[in-house]
Order: C-alpha cells, then sequence, then structure tokens
C-alpha cells in the first residue's frame, strides 16, 4: 500500500446516506449499522437515484456530523435527495493511500491500524476522508491533511 501527497484547489462536497455512531469503538455495533443502511439504500433505490445524478462512482465516507462520528455512502457533488447528508470537504492537501484489489473497509482499516503512524511529515486533520474502489480494483482512502 503506498500514499501520496495530492492538494485540492477548491472546497467541494460530496452527498451520502448513512449512520452516526454513539459508540466509536464498537467496531462490530457499527459495521452492521453501516451494513444495513448499506442495504437499506441499495433497496429502495436511493444510492443508485444519487449515482445517476453524479459521475457514477460511490464512495465510502467517515465524517463527524455535531460532534458524533458518522458513516455513510454517496458520491461526489452537492444533491438534494431526501434522507441524504451534504458533506463539506475543505482545500488543502491530501493524504492519498492506494491499494489493489481491497474493499473499503480494507483500505481504511490499514490507514487507521497502523499507516497514518508511519506518516510523520503529515497529520490528519479531517473533518472526514472517504474511499472508493473503481471497477477495475483500484481503491484510493482520501484524508485532508496538514503538513507538520
Amino acid at each position: 500500500m503506498t500514499y501520496t501527497i495530492k492538494h485540492i484547489d477548491n472546497d467541494y462536497k460530496m452527498t451520502a446516506f448513512g449512520v452516526t455512531f454513539d459508540d466509536f469503538n464498537d467496531w462490530a455495533g457499527n459495521a452492521a449499522k453501516a451494513t444495513t443502511k448499506k442495504a437499506e439504500i441499495t433497496e429502495n433505490g436511493k444510492l443508485a437515484e444519487l449515482l445517476e445524478l453524479a459521475d457514477g462512482q460511490e464512495y465510502q465516507i467517515n465524517y463527524v456530523i455535531d460532534g458524533k462520528a458518522w458513516r455513510g455512502f454517496g458520491a461526489m457533488g452537492d444533491f438534494n435527495i431526501e434522507g441524504s447528508e451534504v458533506l463539506n470537504f475543505l482545500a488543502g492537501d491530501y493524504i492519498v493511500v492506494s491499494g489493489e484489489n481491497e474493499t473499503t473497509d480494507m483500505l481504511t482499516g490499514k490507514v487507521f491500524g497502523g499507516l497514518l503512524q508511519e506518516i510523520t511529515d503529515y497529520k490528519y486533520v479531517g473533518p472526514g476522508n472517504y474511499a472508493f474502489v473503481s471497477t477495475d480494483g483500484h481503491g484510493e482512502l482520501w484524508l485532508r491533511a496538514e503538513k507538520i
């Protein structure tokens, strides 16, 4: 797994459907809540509706809303769909972690399970991060960061 630093010149938005986690450390419970939400928005067509409005690429988004951890599934852009959240991502430097043939959960686990501690010249500052895996198996996790 490799990482690069990429600079984004302008703020941007992502739209997603998600769930709030009451206990950030309840890994199994949080995974179950996120899986249930993903199944719900897939079955009711809301995720497909959102992806049709955007470029078709689905993102898994981790964010902080009202001081609580939140995970959602969505698309790049600002769209008005009932039940969705529009999230702000700020311009600046991003740590971009790349991987091949890994799920978004695998990428996230590797980054927060150790890779971030190995990056000594930048620190993750949030307020969120997002990951995707393209149809060819290439995945990326993007985290807003500041140079130390």
